[in-house]
């Protein structure tokens, strides 16, 4: 079986540690499952060339190390402008290494394009004959759609992490569209339980000062509201002055950003450049396993929107035995808290569930990995993944598919998290 990833931004962004994983635990999980895997992704040529051949020799290295040498399909787009009537004219498409003839007999060979770059070119999509949206960005996908900030162009399924998306209990449309429900991915052998009780800081990793706005409507005008972590970790200023837990973020700093850290800094906080200490695939996991815990705040379109949203990065550090201690994002039918993952509303909240991981750490780190392993096991996702997208069209539509799809994901992969850790609230996966 043949699936391309479709991903966004990764090429260009060398210094995302936590963003390249994002995409490589689905695709490694894909090939776990026996897939022949291709990494689909636009790249956005830089005036200096030598800058260029620098960025794709590192991102071609990573792609080498972890198998996808000669399997990346990189393209750019060209010759992009404006027609004379006034639309855009989306140019030609140029591709990296291969001719547009050989990709686009990838492209048609490929049983399925998973789709994770909302702003696809259609022309790709119109190439394969099974494309499925996965949605990492519930909410916040489903507003920029509905208000026109984004054209996602039609996909043969739709996949969403988030909980509520499709449900009575969403505050934002549902685009008219069928979600089918799946959870985030982690590929449990490539971050290993990591116990360390001399570890000494709960960190994270994360951006702060972003041009990320969402447009809302307030009394009947359209305003902007600023949705980054940095409105959402100064809320929690305080939090070093209430604990005896040492607390790090690691953040992507400009110079821009000189004031609120010295801001941090004197509240208490330790502060770190992520470009230095988990821009690499590699650095960015070693920073996690050092780490005690993840302290972290989420984005206010996630704790506005109250559909349960968790972290990539957070399955990272519960994967590796490290108990999490998060911001609300909702109510959750599978996600636990209290052993292993806390997810704090208050300052106090934070406080005692940082005083609760210390007051028993081995447990803690030891549930966090039953978490990991019960909930967010990529092989199982992605198996589901496969059955919800090609299983289905092959038993109940005449599409002609020419692969037998064996079922991947039995229905013992189902059960809940109860019955697997003991430790989680029901979390039967749900479907269309």
């Amino acid at each position: 079986m043949t699936v391309v990833i479709s991903v966004y931004k990764v090429a260009n962004f060398p210094d995302g540690g936590g963003h390249f994983w994002v995409y490589m635990q689905y695709a490694q999980a894909l090939r776990r499952l026996g897939c022949d895997v291709y990494w689909l992704e636009q790249f956005r040529p830089v005036r200096d060339r030598e800058q260029e051949a620098h960025l794709l020799s590192i991102f071609l290295d990573k792609m080498k190390r972890f198998g996808l040498e000669g399997k990346t399909l990189l393209y750019t787009r060209e010759g992009q402008g404006k027609g004379h009537d006034g639309t855009k004219e989306p140019g030609s498409l140029r591709f990296i290494g291969y001719t547009w003839s050989k990709a686009q007999a990838v492209l048609r060979r490929a049983d399925l394009l998973l789709n994770f770059h909302y702003a696809i070119d259609a022309r790709l999509l119109a190439s394969v004959r099974r494309s499925a949206l996965v949605d990492i960005d519930p909410g916040l996908l489903q507003l920029w759609m509905s208000t026109g900030e984004l054209a996602v162009a039609p996909h043969d399924r739709y996949l969403t992490t988030g909980e509520t998306v499709g449900t009575p209990a969403a505050r934002f449309s549902d685009c008219g569209l069928p979600w089918i429900h799946i959870r985030p991915a982690i590929c449990l052998d490539l971050w290993p339980f990591t116990f360390n009780p001399l570890a000494e800081a709960f960190t994270t990793v994360s951006t702060w000062l972003t041009t990320d706005f969402l447009k809302v409507m307030e009394n009947g005008k359209t305003v902007l509201r600023e949705n980054t972590k940095r409105i959402s970790f100064l809320r929690f200023l305080e939090l070093p002055r209430h604990t005896r837990q040492p607390l790090e973020l690691a953040l992507y700093l400009t110079g821009e950003d000189s004031e609120d850290r010295a801001c941090l800094e004197s509240h208490g906080w330790r502060v770190r450049d992520s470009r230095e200490v988990a821009g690499g695939p590699d650095d960015y996991r070693s920073y996690v396993q050092r780490s005690r815990g993840e302290f972290s705040c989420a984005k206010p379109s996630y704790v506005e929107f109250q559909g349960a949203w968790i972290s990539d990065r957070t399955l990272c550090y519960l994967a590796s035995g490290k108990p999490a201690v998060v911001q609300h994002t909702g109510p959750s039918a599978y996600l636990p808290s209290g052993e292993g993952l806390f997810r704090f509303t208050t300052l106090s909240e934070a406080v005692g569930a940082l005083d609760a991981v210390n007051a028993d750490y081995e447990r803690h780190c030891r549930a966090a990995r039953e978490i990991a392993e019960a909930c967010f096991d990529a092989e199982s996702i992605v198996a589901r993944i496969l059955n919800e997208t090609l299983a289905r069209c092959a038993s109940h539509e005449a599409t002609g598919y020419p692969i037998p799809v064996r079922a991947l994901f039995t229905r013992e992969q189902e059960q809940t998290c109860r019955g697997a850790c003991g430790r989680c609230q029901s979390a039967v996966w749900s479907s269309t």
